[in-house]
């Protein structure tokens, strides 16, 4: 059977649906993720051909790189997905899951980033920088 999950921003203008199982979380400190949410990013990768929006009018696309960008409702803010450019898959943030319930805990990236005002000692993998190519991929 196809794993069918549903979410939303804040306010509901923008919806999605994400059918098939979802990759690991991966838990973003870079410094331009604890810039936008004031801690870090957490989120799962989904395939372009597994994901649906609704209300993507109201989606809000901010280039944060030259490699990257983020999407956003324009109406209430909330973040919602990271876009590599050229990758067949959006990364979408876990807590925009109606029921977040079964997502599973990957790794943590970028930790030399991270504010000094937590700590990352949960037990999961931890990297200084980017996901090494050994860590698995979304």
């Amino acid at each position: 059977m196809d794993e069918q999950r549903t979410g939303a921003c804040l306010c509901g203008a923008v919806r999605f649906r994400t059918s098939g199982p979802l990759c690991e979380v991966v838990f973003c400190h870079c410094s331009q993720c604890r810039r936008q949410t004031g801690l870090y990013y957490a989120a799962t990768d989904v395939a372009h051909d597994r994901i649906t929006v609704t209300g993507s009018d109201m989606v809000g696309w901010y280039r944060s790189s030259e490699e990257a960008q983020r999407g956003f409702c324009t109406r209430c803010g909330s973040a919602l997905f990271w876009q590599r450019d050229g990758s067949d898959h959006v990364s979408v943030m876990a807590g925009a899951f109606d029921e977040p319930g079964g997502l599973v805990a990957g790794y943590h990236i970028f930790c030399a980033d991270k504010g000094e005002f937590y700590a990352v000692d949960d037990g999961l993998p931890s990297f200084q920088a980017g996901r090494p190519a050994s860590a698995s991929s979304g």
